[in-house]
């Protein structure tokens, strides 16, 4: 094995971050057409929606520009050269999740329905367990105080 691998988060590589999002929000939609709530999303409610999905992906573009320009890997799986704490990164640790747990609400609201508010939780419990709680252990031995200090200053959802 080589040190690449041993330089990495230390969670199942068959874990993506965006087809976990993608299956929640399946989840959501899925529970929202076969458990219907008594009452009618208005309209406005589904422009929230809209705007949540918009949101959601521009806060993952600004993650994938922050990555790009401190020449790091965005791959979850992989080796980070350096911590990236400029940008949207000054607001959210994790700024690429905050976006997919917008659009896990985002979308089904935007289709009328409440439920993607109530798997939410699930997913952040989820995402958490499988995939942050990993970087952050690795990123804290990998980069000690300045993790740590970064740590205390930024949330790690908002």
């Amino acid at each position: 094995m080589s040190n690449d691998h041993k330089d990495a988060p230390n969670f199942n590589k068959h874990i993506h971050p965006p087809i976990v999002a993608l299956i929640f929000i399946t989840m959501a939609h899925l529970l929202g057409w076969f458990v219907r709530v008594p009452f009618i999303v208005p309209d406005f409610m589904e422009n929230v929606g809209f705007g949540l999905i918009v949101v959601g992906f521009f806060l993952a573009v600004a993650a994938f520009l922050e990555f790009r320009k401190s020449h790091t890997t965005l791959d979850p799986h992989g080796s980070v050269k350096v911590l990236v704490t400029n940008g949207v990164f000054r607001v959210t640790r994790n700024p690429i999740y905050l976006g997919f747990l917008l659009m896990v609400i985002g979308f089904p609201l935007n289709a009328g329905l409440y439920s993607g508010v109530l798997v939410a939780p699930f997913f952040m419990v989820t995402v958490n367990q499988l995939v942050i709680e990993k970087e952050e252990a690795y990123l804290e031995k990998k980069f000690g105080e300045a993790y740590t200090g970064y740590r205390s200053r930024v949330r790690r959802w908002l």
